[in-house]
């Protein structure tokens, strides 16, 4: 039995009472033995750009990380060195990766962070930071990890997770959740029968703008909800795909074997890799994954939704020239552009609702309330159509308000009644030291997960989903077949 686990139970058994070493340290302080270790499991951009908040958390220490490519400098930036500037500025060295070409990432780069950032902590015993290719050894030899911290692509997060949690961790995972319905479901069941701490990275959800849209939903501010629709200017990484990428040589130190994990064998490719991975089928979301579970948890949560009953969506054509005519090419990832729709039924109080979504910049009917505000759409947003009126929010669901912005002069906004969140990280820290779930658990994300990923289906189907959550089927055989991804040998879950 851990230290604390130990001092936990003996002093609830002997009804004695311990000072808090932290009392007896000072303000602030935090003994060696009270910090949650912590692995990272994925260290690409994402992974890494997580790494660098958590470092700065007291009550963790990440002591190990995982990644299948050992250093490598073709990840794509979101802006020119903005990864390298971000690690310079959390870490102090303002000369990091000085006269590197690229953006440099891996599981060395990652252990090179953590390292320095420790190394300058005074009065921090640390040990340094292993290093590993394959998560799974992680697993095997870190036992005295508490919980694991999930980057990978999106293919590989129930992998990581449920393995994780079979071991006893806990588990922060990034979104989406998984690419997977059946996946999405086998998360949940794992969280549940494990009584662990999980949390998926929406952090939007534990906003304060979050809270008050949800009361002001709640109080009537207009009345009924009946449609909601979300636009998004994603993809903005490259997709609409209608071949496959030529086969490149493996860089050195790149397991692409196990990068790939359970999806099919194929010839290495950057076209496959690092941020490009959201485009392809077996590895990724498409924009409506990828950016639909930062919303929707805003939107299920605001709304009480549950499983979806039914889903339709489209993506856009492309045309390209064969044998020197114009032809429609097939995708082979997802589309440059889609819609979609959700259907639900009634539930708590609230009548059925439609929610739409949009991306690669295709926006719902202009609201005549945009005329009156003189307002256009912003590049992605999120609005909520009820029957006394519109809120207006920001994608994730950020600074809601009524529109037109006239009637917010006379509107009273809602009493404060929710229980702000500590953070998003801290929520699950809180929960892994026995305080309450965070709000986005695996089986609260499930749900998002699992239509998200009926989304893509039904798009993929050109086919009117109706969904049977019990039997986890629809009423489309082809379909179906697409419910649970398909494992290679040693992979299955």
């Amino acid at each position: 039995m851990k230290r604390r686990k130990f001092i936990t139970a003996t002093t609830a058994a002997a009804g004695i009472t311990i000072i808090p070493r932290h009392v007896l340290g000072g303000v602030g302080y935090i003994a060696p033995s009270d910090r949650l270790n912590i692995a990272c499991i994925g260290t690409g951009t994402q992974g890494t750009r997580v790494l660098l908040q958590l470092l700065k958390l007291p009550e963790i220490q990440i002591v190990s990380v995982a990644d299948p490519v050992k250093e490598d400098t073709r990840y794509q930036n979101w802006g020119q060195y903005e990864l390298r500037d971000n690690i310079r500025e959390a870490i102090q060295e303002p000369k990091w990766d000085e006269g590197v070409e690229g953006c440099r990432a891996g599981r060395v780069p990652a252990q090179q962070i953590v390292n320095t950032w420790y190394g300058k902590q005074k009065g921090m015993k640390y040990k340094g930071c292993a290093a590993f290719e394959d998560f799974r050894e992680l697993l095997e030899k870190q036992p005295d990890i508490d919980g694991v911290v999930v980057g990978t692509p999106d293919h590989q997060h129930a992998q990581a997770s449920v393995r994780s949690m079979q071991k006893g961790k806990h588990v922060y995972c990034q979104k989406p959740m998984t690419n997977s319905v059946y996946e999405a479901r086998l998360m949940s069941d794992v969280a549940k029968k494990t009584g662990l701490a999980t949390q998926v990275a929406t952090a939007n959800a534990s906003s304060e703008d979050a809270d008050l849209l949800c009361e002001m939903i709640w109080s009537g501010a207009i009345g009924p909800v009946r449609e909601v629709h979300n636009w998004s200017n994603r993809p903005v990484w490259q997709s609409g795909f209608t071949q496959l990428p030529a086969e490149e040589k493996i860089p050195d130190g790149f397991n692409w074997d196990l990068w790939l994990g359970r999806a099919e064998m194929r010839p290495f490719s950057y076209g496959y890799a690092h941020t490009v991975f959201r485009s392809w089928f077996d590895f990724g979301t498409g924009a409506l994954g990828d950016m639909g579970c930062y919303s929707f948890a805003n939107i299920w949560r605001a709304l009480k939704l549950g499983d979806v009953h039914s889903v339709e969506a489209s993506g856009n054509t492309v045309v390209g020239l064969v044998n020197g005519n114009p032809e429609q090419l097939p995708y082979l990832s997802h589309p440059l552009a889609m819609n979609a729709h959700f259907a639900f039924k009634a539930r708590a109080g609230m009548p059925p609702v439609d929610l739409y979504w949009y991306d690669g910049g295709i926006k719902p009917p202009r609201p005549a309330e945009f005329e009156a505000d003189g307002i256009d759409f912003d590049p992605d947003g999120l609005l909520f159509v009820g029957d006394y009126g519109k809120i207006l929010c920001t994608f994730n669901g950020g600074k809601p308000r009524l529109i037109p912005e006239a009637k917010n002069k006379s509107y009273l906004k809602p009493p404060a009644t929710i229980e702000p969140s500590k953070g998003h990280y801290q929520d699950w820290i809180a929960a892994m030291k026995g305080g309450p779930a965070p709000r986005c658990t695996f089986q609260s994300a499930a749900p998002i997960t699992e239509a998200l990923a009926l989304g893509i289906i039904a798009m993929r189907t050109g086919k009117k989903l109706v969904w049977n959550p019990e039997s986890m089927t629809t009423n489309v055989e082809e379909a179906n077949r697409l419910i649970k991804p398909s494992y290679r040998q040693g992979w299955e879950i």
